[in-house]
């Protein structure tokens, strides 16, 4: 896999690029401008990151695995430690599949009646393989969502998710909570043993 380096990314026009971000060359990026990126973040090939005018703010410690996208007009942020695995799908935006409208973007907005929400990701959240996300979902901190699952409806904290539509099936542990504090200790010594107390 190939990274675009410091120079193209800068040239790109990115709202905002963290510290030891790998961005694949083969994946899409549209309106730069509002895509906001934190620092240790991975986006691998062919996926596509396409911000409408809410936006994609993608915060720290977060990867963003092959064919995956994030598309649509309203607000899409993935909080810390994030996992968007293979082929998953992010909408802010759809289209009326009713047949009381028109659909797809060709068409004038007049004949239209497509439904732009943000969506949220809470920490530590971790999105199944094919799954899908409609707009207007939150997702809690500490949610698995299983692979192949349609999450239309919000996801409470540390709850499993699965099925179309996906539902709760479980409870996640929250060992990763004190990981993640290790890790941040862990990271804070590393950059006191360089820049000093």
């Amino acid at each position: 896999m190939a990274w675009l380096t410091g120079e193209k990314v800068r040239e790109m026009g990115f709202a905002y690029v963290g510290k030891n971000t790998m961005l694949s060359d083969k994946a899409s990026y549209y309106n730069c401008k509002n895509i906001q990126l934190g620092d240790n973040v991975r986006v691998d090939d062919f996926c596509v990151l396409s911000a409408g005018e809410g936006g994609i703010d993608i915060g720290n410690f977060i990867h963003i695995a092959v064919f995956s996208s994030l598309i649509g007009a309203g607000n899409i942020s993935l909080a810390n430690f994030c996992n968007i695995s293979s082929r998953v799908s992010i909408y802010s935006s759809n289209d009326d599949y009713s047949g009381e409208s028109m659909t797809n973007p060709t068409v004038p907005p007049a004949f239209t009646n497509v439904k732009h929400a943000d969506v949220n990701i809470g920490r530590h959240v971790i999105i199944g393989a094919g799954s899908i996300v409609l707009p207007g979902v939150t997702l809690e901190d500490g949610v698995a969502v299983g692979a192949l699952s349609l999450v239309k409806q919000d996801c409470k904290s540390f709850g499993i998710y699965m099925g179309v539509p996906a539902k709760r099936n479980g409870e996640r542990k929250r060992d990763l909570l004190e990981l993640e504090k290790k890790l941040m200790n862990s990271l804070e010594r590393d950059r006191e043993s360089i820049f000093g107390a």
